[in-house]
């Protein structure tokens, strides 16, 4: 009896391993992160996507991150063929230097695709991906902004990647103004730049969180490829 107990966990381990398993990786990098590695059914490697969170889900109970954004809608059911990846922020600002970490711990432990690595945030996380992104352009294929802003210092370091920056119209929290002026910052340096800026007709602080759950954002991030 004891063997066939044994035996019955041993298959539901690896089953489980084969199947896409949400789980969290703490002390192994400056922040504690979430990671989804999806069953692969090919031999390609797996692109990364990395979500940064918003203040509010900011703290050490890293269950928040789950509270909007994609995970939330993997928890919904959405099926992402990639490696995903959420940090949680303790306090103050996205790091560049400590997103990077957990970058290079992935790429290090597990089979990626390098030339495919994706960011996306909302409002803090925004402004992360645009730090983060403007740091070090050269790690990121594409990235997404959604209700936040930049420095832009950064701007024509953010001119090498493309960028897909959101932001609604009713937008209170912050203002559309902010996605507007890296935008235009971008341009300003090259402008012949992948950089596309959506106003959302409606969209305030909190609602556009549904554009997570909505292919757009999927298809318009995995459809780009570094070809160097």
């Amino acid at each position: 009896m004891k063997k066939l107990v044994a035996f019955f966990l041993l298959f539901l381990f690896s089953f489980q391993q084969q199947e896409e398993v949400l789980h969290t990786i703490v002390g192994k990098t400056s922040y504690p992160f979430w990671i989804q590695v999806p069953k692969n059914e090919t031999k390609d490697k797996l692109p990364i996507l990395i979500f940064l969170h918003g203040k509010s889900l900011s703290g050490t109970d890293i269950n928040r991150v789950k509270r909007y954004g994609v995970l939330r809608a993997i928890e919904k059911g959405r099926k992402i063929n990639a490696i995903v990846v959420a940090p949680q922020l303790a306090n103050g600002s996205w790091n560049p230097d400590k997103v990077l970490e957990i970058l290079d711990y992935v790429q290090k432990n597990y089979e990626t695709d390098t030339q495919r690595v994706y960011v996306c945030g909302m409002s803090l996380g925004s402004y992360g991906t645009m730090h983060f992104v403007g740091k070090y352009p050269d790690r990121v294929t594409a990235a997404v902004s959604i209700c936040g802003g930049g420095n832009t210092a950064d701007a024509c370091r953010l001119s090498k990647v493309p960028i897909w920056i959101q932001h609604g119209d009713k937008d209170f929290i912050v203002h559309m103004k902010e996605s507007q002026k890296i935008y235009n910052a971008i341009k300003q340096c090259d402008e012949k730049a992948d950089v596309t800026l959506t106003i959302i007709p409606g969209g305030n602080h909190g609602n556009v969180e549904s554009l997570f759950h909505q292919d757009a954002l999927y298809d318009w991030l995995f459809k780009h490829k570094k070809t160097n």
